[in-house]
């Protein structure tokens, strides 16, 4: 892999403490990824908004309002996530699908290439920018756009399941699945519409968990016991 695209739980980023930010969890990260730039792999970065808000669970206010807040959930995220990783020595920039003023830059594929060709980290906050899309589309819209070889899934989880497995202790868990089981079976790996834009762009997935040591550089060097989405 060269050209990799990671998606970072917002519920991974904020450790036990499941809201805000756990800084020893994201400086984890910060060093796996610096070790994976230091050897030449260009890396993208995109976060969900979880640890701080989720729209879909609030009755009260209009869908659309609810995922602009989501969307800039993940804009916080990953302005933080950013300067953790600066703190380790990497370079970095983060790139929305609106103006976020002087926060961030205006993505666009042949930015994202200028700085991956720099050996810069690039952020991809904001989703779609687009209501009624999640961050699991973004993250599969943009690995498809800047032609990433792999999707790595981070989660709180360790991999696909073939029920919930806090709910369920006999839950199987998948070593490979095809996206057209994930389909037709709605695993849940990443949501409907990812799934099936991932499919239609043969875009694969790796889903692990983050909390293994070293899980993200482990995962890339194939020492991989999380769950290989197939297309």
């Amino acid at each position: 892999m060269s050209r990799i695209l990671l998606k970072l739980s917002g519920e991974a980023l904020a450790g036990e403490k499941k809201t805000g930010f756990d800084e020893e969890t994201v400086r984890g990260v910060a060093l796996q990824v610096k070790e994976l730039v230091d050897s030449g792999i260009q890396v993208g970065i995109v976060t969900g908004g979880g640890n701080f808000w989720r729209g879909r669970t609030s009755e009260n206010i209009d869908r659309t309002k609810a995922d602009q807040i989501g969307m800039l959930a993940t804009v916080m995220n990953c302005i933080y996530v950013s300067e953790i990783f600066r703190s380790v020595g990497l370079m970095t920039a983060v790139l929305t699908p609106f103006e976020c003023g002087s926060f961030t830059k205006l993505f666009s594929k042949d930015r994202a290439n200028k700085y991956f060709s720099r050996g810069m980290v690039v952020f991809f906050a904001g989703g779609t920018g687009h209501p009624y899309f999640s961050t699991d589309t973004g993250v599969v819209l943009r690995a498809v756009e800047v032609e990433a070889d792999m999707i790595l899934l981070a989660k709180s989880i360790d991999g696909v399941y073939d029920s919930d497995p806090a709910k369920n202790p006999d839950a199987k868990k998948y070593d490979e699945v095809p996206i057209d089981e994930v389909i037709a079976n709605n695993l849940q790996v990443v949501d409907m519409t990812a799934s099936i834009l991932a499919r239609d762009n043969k875009m694969p997935m790796l889903v692990f968990g983050l909390n293994k040591e070293n899980s993200i550089i482990n995962t890339v060097k194939g020492k991989f016991d999380g769950t290989r989405v197939t297309v």
